[in-house]
């Protein structure tokens, strides 16, 4: 095999994010991480508390959205939403940014969003990563701009999308793009080495999971976690087997 399984799994933040996830669902998700051995859970700030407390000794961290799905919280709003995440146990921070204000081009209130939760974060000891919801952006310009305001505050990753942005066409319909390879190498493209890139939506098998860490991608979200690892598995079995 290209990577090996620690390499793959501790790329994969998994996710629990869907709208109707119970408190069971948390549980079950928390124990799948567990047992994969991935790098976290990404969760809602307010099963942060329970989700430490069932990872607690796993290696698993746990991870929190802000300003989730849409970014268009108020600043302060954020940056209270990561402090109360933190001291509940979370040691990542995936903040939306304020998509409309990215659109409209007003870059000082972008920055000082992004750095908000940045230095809140950060006085924590968290990691941040800045969603930027490629889906909605309509050209590499804004993206580019926004890894380097990105860079600039001191974020610690760029990510490509929420999960969640899907986008209604003309004909009513909704489509969803999520991580491109397009997106992916453009945004490594234009981060340091300082500042990592994560991939999320639409990475669902092992040779996308694969793909993306060829592209540079040092985390990806995803909800078919055991499926791809189940995968690899698979395949180093028989990989080995042959040999």
């Amino acid at each position: 095999m290209k990577y090996t399984y620690d390499e793959l799994a501790r790329m994969i933040d998994h996710s629990l994010l869907h709208p109707t996830m119970t408190d069971q669902d948390l549980e079950t998700g928390c124990k799948v991480a567990a047992k994969y051995r991935v790098a976290s859970v990404c969760i809602k700030p307010y099963a942060v508390k329970r989700a430490a407390q069932l990872l607690q000794g796993s290696g698993v961290k746990v991870g929190a959205v802000v300003g989730f799905p849409h970014g268009g919280r108020f600043t302060e709003v954020k940056r209270y939403e990561t402090e109360l995440a933190c001291r509940d146990g979370a040691s990542e921070i995936d903040m939306v940014i304020n998509i409309g204000k990215a659109l409209s081009g007003d870059w000082k209130y972008v920055a000082q969003d992004i750095g908000a939760v940045v230095r809140e974060a950060h006085q924590h000891q968290a990691i941040v990563k800045v969603i930027f919801e490629n889906d909605f952006l309509p050209n590499d310009k804004i993206k580019i701009k926004l890894c380097r305001l990105c860079e600039k505050a001191g974020a610690d990753f760029v990510k490509t999308s929420t999960g969640y942005g899907f986008v209604k066409g003309a004909d009513g319909k909704y489509s969803y793009q999520g991580a491109t390879e397009a997106d992916l190498k453009l945004m490594r493209a234009h981060c340091s080495s300082q500042v990592q890139v994560k991939a999320a939506g639409g990475v669902r098998d092992l040779d996308a999971l694969i793909r993306v860490r060829d592209l540079g991608t040092a985390r990806c979200g995803a909800t078919a976690t055991a499926t791809m690892l189940e995968e690899y598995k698979r395949r180093a079995k028989a990989e080995k087997k042959g040999s």
